[in-house]
């Protein structure tokens, strides 16, 4: 399995290389690691795709990401099986600790919103309040013609379907998103279900492996609702909901109205930074984050890994936008490289 059993394959750089990666002189005395293997978080999958596809082409380094979820990315991380995991769950300090003396970093990549899916016949505009969410998928909430989801529609001819939640069969950082805004506005929720990758569903739900695989179950069911990445629902060509956000409007996901919702963010010295009920913009959203070592078996693998997040805060940005992502501010970029190129080192 290319996770757990990595080859490295080097090769002496030329002049190019040494060139195009100025910012980085070791490369040209050094051999470089041709290939990084990741895994990890769905959410970010992708504005992923792009950015090592791009990376490949400017760098001549391959890095393999398998989409597995962020909960298998951090086991994956702790474990030592991969060069790096993807998360939209930032590690907590225990995770780290667990890691050992290799340490970690996070390093963030970009902001993106959770849209609220379904598949409703006859209905193409929904509003969901936050009560309606929230009674949904704590099962309080559980035919679509009820009068709390009704009270938000007016004019709109809802069935008398049962309501089919849809969720996540695997450890989500997408579900880490959605369920920490959803405890961050109800006590109850917060209290029968609860924040995290993997939380306590208990609503007869059914179950999708990653954000495609809950995208094609509510695709699939009659009276379905659903949570996946903004990326996902458009790419699938499902209807979103427009979702009450703390000032009371009614707000569907998009680029504009996710950057609202991080605009007041402050990343503290680890950068990790979580959005529970934000005051303006699209509620449900959050970041995803890159973890890396500090420590790595030869200088050769960690100036690769160096040279991979380097891109990625740097040219890769310049990507987010046209995937409805949002952009990592420029201070926090410029700390995040700092702390890279001071503590990611080889033996």
């Amino acid at each position: 399995m290319i996770l757990s059993t990595r080859t490295l394959r080097r090769a002496v750089v030329t002049s190019a290389m040494a060139t195009a990666f100025a910012f980085s002189p070791i490369l040209s005395a050094i051999a470089q690691v041709e290939e990084l293997n990741g895994a990890g978080a769905t959410f970010p999958a992708p504005l992923y795709q792009r950015y090592f596809a791009e990376f490949r082409n400017q760098s001549g380094i391959t890095v393999n990401y398998q989409a597995v979820g962020s909960g298998a990315g951090i086991r994956q991380v702790i474990a030592g099986t991969v060069d790096f995991g993807g998360s939209d769950a930032a590690m907590t300090d225990a995770q780290i600790a667990d890691v050992g003396d290799r340490g970690v970093i996070l390093v963030p990549t970009a902001g993106g919103a959770v849209a609220v899916v379904f598949n409703l016949p006859g209905v193409n505009d929904l509003r969901l309040s936050r009560e309606a969410l929230t009674g949904i998928f704590s099962g309080q909430i559980t035919r679509w013609n009820d009068d709390v989801i009704a009270a938000a529609n007016p004019g709109v001819s809802l069935p008398d379907l049962p309501i089919r939640p849809v969720v996540r069969a695997d450890g989500s950082g997408t579900t880490f998103i959605f369920t920490n805004h959803l405890s961050a506005i109800d006590p109850y929720f917060r209290g029968r279900v609860g924040t995290g990758t993997a939380p306590n569903w208990s609503i007869n739900e059914i179950r999708g492996r990653g954000n495609p695989g809950v995208a094609s179950q509510v695709a699939r069911t009659r009276g379905g609702i659903g949570y996946v990445e903004l990326a996902f629902a458009e790419q699938n060509n499902l209807t979103y909901a427009a979702i009450e956000n703390r000032a009371g409007e009614y707000i569907t996901p998009s680029l504009e109205a996710t950057e609202a919702a991080l605009s007041s963010l402050e990343f503290p010295d680890n950068f990790r930074v979580f959005v529970d009920d934000p005051t303006e913009g699209y509620p449900i959203a959050g970041l995803t984050w890159i973890m890396i070592y500090k420590q790595y078996e030869s200088a050769e693998m960690a100036e690769a890994v160096k040279q991979m997040v380097r891109w990625v805060l740097t040219d890769g940005q310049t990507l987010n936008n046209s995937l409805d992502y949002t952009r990592i501010p420029e201070p926090v970029v410029q700390r995040v490289l700092a702390i890279v190129d001071r503590e990611v080192t080889g033996p």
